[in-house]
């Protein structure tokens, strides 16, 4: 196999549209680069810059005396009783994720324009852009938190403007320009229509050689040999704050005569470590890996269009990870009617995008996860006690990242009844810790507010003793002769066992209650079609064609279904998955399919699921996704998901259980994946072809776990620091 696949993409000509410029990141700031020397267009976003539009205000719904009401209702067989179990309010969306400015950048009019190459290095975080007259290229610091932008080639204005589509009208916006001895410092101040917060750029523009002036709100740089532009923005800050933010800027080119590169030097000491932990090789063609992006995405079944999105999004998903995971859009918009808010949807999207974190060796990413989950605790108390009136924690299905306050939902997407958000978050957490072999203490207290909450939740009993869950919702579905809000969602029966087992490891001295409660919960049931049910009370039918499969939740991203372990609820997960529909087309909802295949060992299904989303035109210039086909709605989903996807496939851990190549799809049929993270505390290396495979284990702990191959299973014994080599016949 080649060692050399490409880690980056390139483009013969600019962005057109926001949605194709290349993308760097830290996890705090974004920039979107569009690529042209000549004519320099960088959107700046970050991921505190959210748009007030009364969810700051908003709390959950004080329902819980409404609550034994509605219990005894929907027991009794009143299918819509739910419906009632509201204050009555309109819906009410988070506040809106937007862009903060576009930094524009122009040079001469009569500049050559031929021969134009952008492209963006993924090992770097570095976006270039060349022409025969001029040259630029920008990253986004880890180490310094800054925009680090440098432009060669002669005269150039330089200014940054507020002006990006779905802009409000009523934003009040005003500008500074200041001469420095390094050159000009540009501030812009936005302040929010009918509210006082704001937010504020700053961009030193350090020149070397030449002449500067200021053109407000503006600056004209002429005969200059270079332009360094290091960015920042912050939230509710005032006119000390500018000057204090324009003195640490300065800062960073203290001490050095060549402040681009030694900013870049610090930055790559963390960023450069953390992409280069994993590796996908698939043999590519090299004269199609040396393809333009757009080129090769026209090519969907392409070892080297799999190569490069999986590359692209384990670039993406870190770059975009940092004071928060990835929202739906990552870390970047161009516009300010982000679909959907812009926000983060936990009963899918940010689950899907983050779930490969632990093995993908990111935990920037789950880092990102716990600091999120730990800041929003304090919120899901509330709404546990508002909603259900109950001790611990229950997780909005949306939230802007500022409030974890439970208060989007409607009748039609009764959010707010929906319990199971709290154990898919932490999923990732627990995941990294057996990775690492030690438990986070916040993973471990949220962990235990989680089981908490079940502990008051959990009161009512079916005519078998079994605990009931009411209400119950399965996101975003509803059975077909029922409505939004039934009882004993599989997904949510999943979640309480799961959370409940997990908290009683982490918290030996509940674990005896914790387990009995979990015990009492009913097992899943089968329906008439032999798959499982999605709401495991008797009378309630499915909805087959939906986007979303809540009710597999037990397959993935739990372990509570296997082969192995469950054949018999397996064959059942497995029919339900052939009978559902894929309803919208949504990128996630295809990629969802293809981890349940994968953990069902399907790799048919897979396959198909993952060639829905290559030949469906999800993915922009940038290599970032759609939520759609034919590149409708800027979406994260894909791009982030898809590395997972790919993993799974070809190899899935346990605590004691290591499967390799369960489900190879014919997409790629031989290849090396380099530095994957198993859950019992071991790197591998997997080389595969139909002929057979070799894989190299590197533990860092003794242990015997069960090893799953297409011939069987057998023990693995494994020495800490000692490489177990595997061989595998053909498959």
């Amino acid at each position: 196999m080649s060692r050399t696949p490409v880690h980056g993409t390139w483009e013969p000509a600019s962005a057109a549209r926001w949605e194709d410029a290349f993308l760097s990141g830290n996890g705090h700031h974004g920039a979107l680069v569009s690529g042209d020397p000549n004519d320099e267009r960088v959107i700046v976003t970050h991921h505190r810059l959210v748009r007030p539009n009364g969810g700051e205000h908003a709390r959950p719904p004080r329902l819980a005396a409404a609550l034994p009401a509605v219990r005894d209702r929907l027991l009794a067989g009143d299918l819509t009783a739910a419906e009632s179990f509201t204050d009555g309010r309109p819906l009410q969306w988070v506040q809106p994720f937007h862009p903060a400015f576009r930094i524009r950048v122009r040079g001469p009019a009569g500049g050559d324009r031929g021969g134009l190459r952008r492209a963006v290095d993924f090992t770097s975080g570095e976006a270039t852009a060349v022409r025969a007259d001029a040259r630029s290229r920008l990253f986004v610091s880890r180490a310094d938190d800054v925009i680090a932008h440098e432009v060669t080639g002669g005269d150039l204005d330089i200014r940054l403007d507020h002006r990006l589509p779905g802009a409000p009208a009523g934003l009040r916006v005003g500008h500074g320009t200041l001469l420095t001895p390094e050159g000009a410092l540009l501030s812009l101040r936005a302040r929010y229509p009918d509210s006082d917060r704001a937010y504020t750029g700053v961009t030193l523009v350090a020149v070397r050689g030449g002449r500067t002036e200021l053109v407000p709100p503006g600056v004209r740089v002429t005969g200059a040999r270079s332009v360094l532009l290091l960015t920042r923005v912050r939230r509710h800050t005032g006119e000390a704050d500018v000057i204090a933010e324009a003195r640490a800027l300065q800062a960073l080119l203290d001490g050095t005569d060549r402040p681009y590169d030694s900013l870049l030097a610090r930055h790559l000491d963390r960023h450069r470590t953390a992409y280069l932990r994993v590796a996908l090789d698939l043999g590519a063609d090299p004269a199609e890996r040396a393809l333009p992006g757009s080129e090769l995405l026209t090519r969907p079944h392409s070892p080297a269009l799999l190569e490069r999105l999986f590359a692209a999004g384990r670039y993406h998903l870190l770059s975009s990870s940092g004071l928060n995971p990835p929202r739906l859009t990552g870390l970047w918009t161009g516009d300010w009617d982000t679909a959907w808010s812009g926000a983060f949807t936990t009963n899918a999207n940010l689950n899907l995008q983050t779930a490969a974190a632990p093995a993908a060796a990111l935990p920037e990413v789950t880092e990102a996860l716990a600091g999120f989950v730990e800041r929003q605790l304090p919120d899901w108390r509330a709404n546990a006690r508002a909603i259900f009136g109950t001790r611990g924690a229950v997780a909005p299905s949306h939230t802007d990242g500022e409030s974890g306050l439970t208060y989007h939902f409607s009748r039609p997407y009764p959010l707010h009844l929906w319990t199971a958000g709290a154990d898919w978050l932490l999923k990732p957490l627990v995941d990294h810790d057996e990775i690492r072999g030690e438990r986070d203490p916040r993973t471990a207290a949220a962990l235990a507010e989680a089981a908490v909450f079940y502990e008051d939740f959990l009161t009512r009993t079916d005519a078998d003793g079994h605990l009931v869950v009411v209400p119950s919702y399965s996101p975003e579905n509803r059975p077909a002769n029922g409505s939004w809000g039934a009882i004993n969602a599989a997904m949510d029966l999943s979640a309480a066992r799961h959370t409940l087992r997990t908290a009683a490891r982490y918290h030996p001295g509940h674990a005896e209650r914790w387990r009995a409660l979990a015990d009492r919960l009913p097992p899943h049931r089968i329906n008439a079609d032999g798959a499982l049910a999605e709401w495991a009370w008797p009378g309630l039918d499915d909805t087959y064609d939906h986007r979303h499969l809540s009710h597999l939740y037990g397959v993935w991203p739990l372990e509570e279904i296997t082969p192995y372990d469950t054949p018999d609820l397996a064959a059942a997960a497995h029919r339900a998955l052939a009978l559902r529909g894929t309803e919208n087309d949504s990128a996630h909802g295809h990629l969802h399919r293809a981890l349940i295949a994968a953990r069902l060992r399907d790799p048919d299904r897979a396959a198909a699921a993952l060639r829905r989303v290559l030949d469906g035109d999800f993915f922009h210039a940038s290599l970032m996704s759609a939520h759609y086909p034919r590149r409708d709605v800027y979406n994260a989903d894909a791009a982030h998901t898809l590395p997972g996807v790919l993993i799974e496939l070809l190899v899935q851990s346990t605590p004691d259980r290591l499967v390799l190549l369960p489900a190879v799809p014919d997409l790629c049929p031989r290849g090396e994946l380099r530095g994957v993270r198993t859950r019992f505390g071991a790197e591998i290396d997997l080389a595969w072809a139909p002929e057979g495979a070799r894989a190299v284990v590197r533990p860092h702990r003794t242990l015997r776990v069960a090893l799953r191959t297409s011939s069987g299973t057998e023990p693995l014994d494994l020495v800490a620091g000692e490489d177990r080599v595997l061989t595998l016949g053909a498959r």
